[in-house]
């Protein structure tokens, strides 16, 4: 599944919450430097959908605030 990602960095509580538009949110304590706060996301977003953090993928938005994550969650059988 790929999702509309707002990043947050320097966040003094970190987190993931759902705007009124249905864009996820992520407060990620890390600077966004050296991709330190993409690597926060990942794991922040590993935790929230319970998978591990190599399934998740940032598709775009490498350097910029909104992204867009590509989730690969399990299927059921």
């Amino acid at each position: 599944m790929r999702l509309t990602v707002k990043v947050k960095p320097f966040a003094k509580k970190e987190g993931v919450s759902v705007n009124a538009n249905g864009t996820l949110e992520v407060a990620v304590s890390a600077p966004p430097e050296k991709g330190k706060a993409n690597e926060r996301l990942v794991e922040l977003l590993a935790e929230h959908f319970g998978v591990a953090k190599s399934k998740i993928r940032i598709v775009s938005g490498h350097t910029k605030r909104q992204k867009v994550v590509e989730v690969n969650l399990p299927q059921d059988n």
